[in-house]
């Protein structure tokens, strides 16, 4: 049935509720991200396995998000929101006290399972709850709460890694889940969606779990095991390439699909799809880099990388509003084109990292991609549900959530792999000039031993100051190849065509 819009003082708390809700899933991700290599030490593993913490709850994450359709029409709207972040609650206290690697790896899956309905359930009992021509209005407030996340998320993050236990940075979520269910279940739990009962697509559940699992697994771990010289990675190759052609084709022929692969029928939709997906992938995977790059080997401590990294929420915290407001009079290409070259002026420009450098240097090239940031999901969502009608909506905006967050986590695996390969190459080839017959390194080696170190010690420092080039040299290269694609991928959204302005407002902004 459909219930009559919300006004007053309910408007407003469900509003709040419901924001508060995304807000504490994209809180988590940004907070997770600056604290990696804290997690990392604490529990003595390698700084690119504390990735993990981001990689498995995006793959999780992306794994439930097509299944949010599914659980609403079966147990209804409200009561799938409520209970997912229940949900997160009780991983995120769990997340906060395992004891070692793998416990937490486990606990943020669950973690990023059930907190797949979040995003597209707030959206939608939002948009039910605004009379319609107030929804523009409700979505943008939605935004603005949402964009805050990742300017607080970083600087969070790190303080709370340095002044307190990195385990604090999932006990934040519990009040504000707390809070946020109690609220949205006692304004909205006489607003229940219909319900009703439709087959289960299990073949294809199993076959999209097992499929992206493996990949994800395969891209985890091949780094770790020398990639295709160890079995286990051929056996996660092969079932990731066997499992997910499978199910292409048993989508494709299903009546009741969990992914509607039909939808790429659609020239806009796979269009906004492909761009987000791929320029989501290089965000993630340097959005993780950087204060990785800055904590290991710029001598960073977990606050100041956090300080560091949250200037890029800055700016679309200040313009999504307008962008919202006033961006469907403009051709949505332009929008992403701008974004795009944006992304590629601010990557390029990191590609002069150097030991030393001054925080300036970090900062502003970080401020100016949120520039980028604020014309890039609005725009492409909309580029992306322009044709679509109806429940294809719904399934469209699933499909598209699903391929950005596995891209996302697709990215950070890539980035973090490649990152420690150019090291190595870089490493060897600064190492080669470095011989106990080099002048300039005896030079070296005798003025460190004047300044009171053993001749061992100059040694290892000369061997740290080479690993440390070899990362940073490595992390210039990802951004330069960054900055390129972003430029080609320019070329991609001129394939949409217009008009755009029926599916503006719907995006994810995480």
């Amino acid at each position: 049935m459909n219930h009559p819009p919300l006004q007053g003082m309910r408007l407003v708390l469900v509003t709040l509720a419901l924001s508060l809700a995304v807000f504490m899933e994209v809180l988590d991700t940004t907070i997770a991200n600056v604290a990696v290599p804290v997690i990392a030490g604490d529990l003595g593993a390698a700084t690119t396995q504390g990735t993990w913490v981001i990689t498995s709850f995006a793959v999780a994450n992306a794994i439930s998000i097509p299944l949010t359709g599914f659980m609403a029409r079966r147990f209804g709207e409200v009561k799938v929101f409520v209970w997912s972040v229940i949900g997160f609650v009780i991983m995120s206290w769990l997340c906060g006290i395992a004891h070692n690697l793998e416990l937490l790896v486990l606990f943020r899956v669950l973690q990023g399972f059930v907190a797949g309905p979040l995003i597209p359930l707030s959206q939608s009992l939002l948009m039910a709850s605004y009379p319609p021509q107030k929804r523009t209005l409700a979505l943008a407030l939605w935004a603005m709460t949402v964009v805050v996340a990742p300017v607080l998320g970083p600087i969070l993050g790190g303080w709370i890694s340095d002044n307190w236990h990195w385990g604090w940075i999932f006990f934040i979520n519990v009040p504000i889940g707390i809070a946020a269910a109690f609220v949205a279940w006692r304004q909205l739990r006489h607003r229940e969606t219909e319900t009703e009962r439709t087959p289960v697509d299990y073949v294809g559940l199993m076959l999209m779990v097992l499929g992206v699992g493996a990949l994800q697994m395969m891209l985890d771990r091949g780094k770790e095991l020398d990639w295709f010289s160890s079995t286990e990675i051929i056996v996660l190759a092969v079932v990731a390439v066997v499992c997910l052609t499978y199910f292409i084709v048993w989508e494709l022929g299903e009546k009741y699909p969990i992914v509607d692969l039909s939808l790429f029928k659609d020239r806009n939709f796979t269009v906004g799809v492909t761009a987000v997906s791929l320029g989501f992938m290089l965000y993630m995977g340097t959005l993780t880099l950087l204060p990785l790059v800055l904590q290991t080997h710029l001598g960073y401590t977990a606050t100041w990388a956090g300080l560091a990294a949250a200037p890029v929420g800055i700016l679309p915290v200040i313009l999504s509003p307008l962008i919202g407001r006033f961006g469907a009079r403009l051709d949505m290409r332009w929008l992403v084109t701008a974004s795009f070259l944006v992304f590629a002026f601010t990557f390029h420009w990191r590609t002069n990292f150097y030991a030393g450098m001054d925080f300036g240097n970090v900062i502003w090239p970080q401020f100016w991609q949120g520039l980028g940031v604020a014309m890039f999901f609005m725009p492409l969502t909309a580029i992306t549900l322009s044709h679509m009608k109806g429940p294809q909506i719904a399934a469209a905006s699933s499909l598209s959530n699903f391929l950005r967050v596995f891209m996302g986590g697709v990215g950070v695996s890539i980035v973090t792999t490649t990152w420690e390969k150019r090291e190595a190459l870089h490493h060897t080839q600064l190492a080669e000039q470095i011989t106990p017959y080099s002048h300039a390194t005896r030079e070296a080696v005798q003025g460190m031993m004047q300044a009171g170190m053993s001749e061992q010690q100059a040694y290892g420092s000369i061997v740290r100051s080479i690993s440390q080039q070899g990362f940073i040299i490595g992390s210039n290269e990802i951004f330069w190849v960054g900055s390129v694609l972003f430029v080609l991928m320019i070329a991609v959204i001129w394939f949409a065509k217009p008009p755009f302005g029926s599916g503006a407002g719907g995006g994810h902004l995480s």
